[in-house]
């Protein structure tokens, strides 16, 4: 079985280019000479007709090299015959129809004796049947070698229309997989045929799982909306098979291969069909702007950015103090620039939020028109542990990058809030309220710049998502840990999510919350098990002998909620986009802010974690810490350490 394997391999599929021409060649002047003379053997019923075939040698040195230079002219010898398709079918269709014509012009310009005149027709008809069909038995005996000599899984292709027909094709090819047959939900296609293979109907996938032993499932479905997808998949997601799923209609219009295969992302889950932009509301606050983007680097700034160059930024400013992402992502903003013919600048700076002088000098130095202020610490667990640094960035840094917007004239200023800041119950959701409260109290006191915030849940593919957590997980065979199994959590595409913020921000006039439209709520252990199930694994619950992947619960972490929330009060708005929200809610009166932010500010020079923790709780009403975990550096569990010591000592 290797030995004839590797003869597929070597003779079929290595074999140079130039050779395979070559042959193909040889084997058309082989079998338009054979071709003419069937059709005399035709047309006179006589296997060898001496008297005709003679004077008819011209016909058979001329008619087969101009049939061989037609198929070259129309592409014939540039198609590859395992992959022959109806195209290389018209060619040649069009090769033999200009062979056929080419024996009447040398009867004519010969003037060659006793021609039968229907000859032509009847080679016309049997060339078409030897050349094509060479091909075809070529290509079926290919396919039959595959299927014989080398080991394909059985897959069934979900979606029996145009995508579905040219996946089965490549796959034929491909070795890989051996296609069973179509699932399809179009009564009128069950139980016929399509490209040679049979459209079955879901509701008998179990059996014909089990009958052909198949393990994969392959979604064929690009055009469908994404809660037709999810309504499949939790279908799919019953049976013991692994689901993948051709690209997207956006990647495939990218130029991404059909048979690109790839695992169900979890947008393909959770996602839901994006609303259009309004084109106004993009452009209002970013084209032909100066935009500065905070945390360039994180997973909604870099979305962000990708979008503001898209939508025809004049300069983008990219900020972030992680020295890598920001090299990311300004690699990603000039491969994205890359051949167009705008004039759109790009700077890329290392530093932090909460440096005035440095935020200051940026402000002025770019004219900034526009802030998405995207920087903070975000992931719940590290912020409870690392209270004074989470503190300085989120409360203190906003501060800075407010301060400076309003001193240098920007003209919007847009913070990045998340559902945490609603009644939080961690430190990163208390600070996140204090950022809004110092936005909410600019709005108020100046009318140059208009600032607003945009509040939503989590999106899938960040940094601290779950999903990434849970694919490693699966890869490793588990345990899958989920906090609680109540628990649930709204979640969002980045794209999505930043096309929204963009929006929303434009809507601005002074003051807004705005909430972004997140759906309905997932409960996370649902959300694992069907990723464990559509990974072709099944769920073992805790107690149980049976399943493959264990789903272990842990418990909540320090700060965590059972759920998220949106709205503090209860008076939200509709606006002019239909995913978006807003409210105005109250806020802190400007002499107490200022006054806990000097109070910040000295328990964050002391590196006082706890004290930084009690004033949050103070100021943030809604603030109901959930543990009595403190910062890990915090002063009161530090011996006092003398600090400022120079290196070395002199006598």
């Amino acid at each position: 079985m290797t030995d004839k394997k590797g003869f597929i391999n070597n003779f079929v599929v290595s074999t140079s280019r130039p050779a395979k021409k070559a042959l193909m060649v040889l084997g058309d002047l082989f079998m338009l000479p054979l071709a003419i003379w069937s059709s005399y053997a035709l047309r006179l019923s006589d296997w060898w007709p001496d008297e005709y075939l003679y004077p008819a040698v011209l016909i058979f040195l001329i008619t087969p090299l101009v049939g061989v230079a037609a198929f070259a002219y129309f592409g014939l010898y540039r198609a590859v015959v395992r992959f022959m398709t109806l195209q290389a079918v018209y060619q040649v269709i069009k090769g033999v129809a200009l062979a056929s014509v080419s024996m009447y012009a040398v009867v004519l310009i010969f003037d060659l004796p006793i021609f039968p005149r229907s000859v032509p027709i009847i080679f016309a008809m049997v060339a078409l049947v030897y050349v094509g069909g060479s091909r075809l038995l070529v290509r079926n005996y290919y396919y039959w070698l595959i299927t014989q000599y080398i080991k394909s899984e059985p897959v069934l292709v979900y979606g029996a229309g145009s995508t579905g027909v040219q996946l089965i094709s490549a796959l034929k090819g491909s070795g890989s997989y051996s296609p069973v047959g179509f699932i399809d939900d179009n009564p009128r296609l069950q139980g016929n045929t399509v490209a040679g293979f049979e459209v079955f109907d879901a509701a008998g996938l179990e059996s014909l799982i089990e009958q052909n032993r198949v393990q994969h499932i392959l979604l064929a479905i690009p055009r469908a909306s994404k809660e037709r997808k999810r309504q499949i998949l939790d279908y799919l997601g019953r049976f013991p098979v692994k689901v993948k799923t051709v690209p997207s209609l956006p990647e495939l219009v990218s130029g991404k291969s059909l048979s690109a295969l790839r695992d169900v992302q979890i947008e393909d889950l959770l996602g839901r069909d994006p609303v259009p932009p309004i084109q106004s509301l993009i452009e209002k606050s970013v084209s032909q702007k100066n935009v500065l983007i905070t945390g360039a680097g994180g997973s909604i700034g870099s979305e962000i950015a990708r979008q503001v160059a898209r939508y025809g930024a004049s300069h983008i400013i990219l900020l972030d103090s992680n020295e890598y992402a920001l090299y990311s992502i300004d690699q990603d903003i000039q491969k994205l620039l890359a051949g167009k013919t705008d004039n759109v600048a790009v700077s890329s700076l290392l530093g932090s939020v909460v440096d005035p002088v440095f935020m200051q000098r940026v402000m002025q130095r770019f004219n900034i028109d526009t802030v998405y202020h995207a920087a903070a610490y975000k992931h719940v667990p590290m912020v409870e542990h690392n209270i004074v640094n989470g503190v300085r960035n989120n409360v203190l840094g906003t501060q800075v990058v407010v301060s400076a917007a309003v001193s240098t004239g920007v003209n919007r200023f847009i913070l990045v809030s998340t559902d945490k800041a609603v009644r939080p119950t961690n430190v990163m959701g208390a600070t996140k309220r204090m950022a809004e409260m110092i936005v909410q109290d600019a709005a108020r006191c100046q009318q140059s710049m208009i600032c607003s915030m945009v509040r939503f849940g989590n999106v899938l593919g960040s940094s601290g998502s779950v999903v990434p957590l849970f694919k490693r997980q699966i890869e490793a065979l588990g345990p899958v840990t989920v906090t609680h199994p109540e628990i649930t959590r709204y979640f969002m595409t980045i794209s999505e999510a930043a096309s929204l913020v963009i929006q929303a921000g434009s809507m601005a006039e002074g003051g807004e919350v705005f909430l972004l439209d997140m759906g309905d709520a997932v409960k996370i252990v649902d959300l694992a098990e069907r990723m464990i199930q559509l990974s072709g694994h099944s769920v073992k619950t805790s107690g149980s002998s049976e399943g493959e992947i264990e789903l272990l619960f842990t418990g909540l972490r320090p700060g965590e909620k059972l759920y998220e929330e949106l709205l503090i009060g209860e008076a939200e708005e509709p606006t002019e986009h239909p995913k978006i929200l807003k409210a105005n809610e109250s806020l802190m009166e400007h002499d107490h802010l200022i006054g806990v932010l000097e109070e910040i500010n000295m328990a964050v020079d002391a590196f006082d974690g706890a004290k930084a923790k009690q004033i949050l709780m103070d100021a943030v009403k809604e603030y109901v810490a959930t543990d009595t975990h403190v910062d890990w550096l915090d002063k009161h569990d530090q011996p006092a350490v003398a600090a400022g010591h120079p290196i070395c000592h002199t006598k």
